[in-house]
C-alpha cells in the first residue's frame, strides 16, 4: 500500500503554545488509525494540524506525495482533506441536501449514496439543519464530507453524547466507509473498545506524543497498555 498522509516532524499547536513538539505520522491508501488518548493529550490539535487551523512551529504534512503544509483549510479541504469537527459545523440555515451539495466534488460519493448509508437523512433532506437531532448532524455532518471525496477522513470523536442505537447505525456506517477503500481515516474516539474492531491500527498520545503504536488486534488483547495510558480495563471498556 503506497503512503497517502505523510507527518514529518510536526511542531503545531495555538499562540505561543506547543502542543505537539515532534509528530511523525505515516498513513496508507484505505487504512483506518484509532487516535487514542485521555482528554488532552493532543488528539484534537493532530486534526486541526491535518485540517490547518493550528500554527505550525515546524515540520511538514503531505498528502499523496503532494506537500499541503503552506495551504488554508479551504485549499486543504479541496486538495482532499475531509474533516467531522466534534463541534459538527453544519450550515443550520440549509436544508440537509444543501449542506451536502454546497461543497460536493466528483467523485464516487454522491449524495445519493449518502442516503443510502444514511435513510434517515433522506427522509429528511428538505429539513433544515438546525431541525435534526444531535445524531442526524453527525450523519450530515459525515455525508458532508464524504461528498467532498476526500482521500483522507478526520472524525473527531464521532459518537460523543449520541444515543447508543445512533452510535451503533454511525459505526455500522463507518464500517462501510472504511471497507469502501479509496480512503484513509483517522478516528479520534475516547471508548478504546469501540473503535478498535473498525481499526486496522492505533496510536496513543500523551503530551503531544506518540506513546503506543500497534495493530488493533494487537492493543485489543493487551489489556495492560489499555489501562496504563487511557485507565479502561480488559474487553469491557468504559
Amino acid at each position: 500500500m503506497s503512503e497517502l498522509l505523510c507527518i514529518e516532524g510536526l511542531r503545531a499547536g495555538y499562540g505561543e503554545a506547543v502542543v505537539l513538539p515532534h509528530m511523525s505520522l505515516r498513513l496508507a491508501d484505505s487504512q483506518v488509525l484509532a487516535l487514542l488518548g485521555r482528554n488532552g493529550t493532543g488528539k484534537t490539535t493532530l486534526i486541526n494540524s491535518i485540517v490547518g487551523i493550528t500554527r505550525r512551529f515546524g515540520g511538514s504534512i503531505s498528502l499523496g506525495g503532494r506537500d499541503i503544509s503552506a495551504m488554508r483549510p479551504d485549499q486543504r479541504a479541496r486538495a482532499g482533506i475531509g474533516w467531522v469537527p466534534q463541534e459538527r459545523n453544519i450550515f443550520r440555515s440549509l436544508t440537509v441536501e444543501e449542506n451536502m451539495t454546497a461543497v460536493a466534488q466528483p467523485g464516487p460519493w454522491t449524495v445519493a449514496r449518502v442516503y443510502e448509508m444514511f435513510p434517515r437523512l433522506k427522509e429528511r433532506r428538505n429539513n433544515f439543519g438546525n431541525q435534526l437531532s444531535g445524531g442526524e448532524q453527525q450523519m450530515l455532518a459525515i455525508g458532508r464530507a464524504l461528498t467532498l471525496n476526500p482521500q483522507v477522513l478526520l472524525l473527531d470523536e464521532p459518537t460523543e453524547g449520541l444515543a447508543p442505537i445512533i452510535v451503533e447505525e454511525l459505526l455500522r456506517a463507518l464500517g462501510i466507509i472504511t471497507r469502501a477503500g479509496g480512503i484513509c481515516s483517522i478516528i479520534v474516539e475516547q471508548n478504546a473498545q469501540k473503535i478498535l474492531g473498525l481499526a486496522d491500527r492505533a496510536v496513543i498520545l500523551e503530551r503531544g506524543a506518540i506513546v503506543h503504536h500497534a495493530t488493533s488486534a494487537a492493543l485489543k488483547a493487551d489489556p495492560a497498555v489499555l489501562e496504563r495510558f487511557l485507565g479502561v480495563s480488559g474487553a469491557g471498556g468504559h
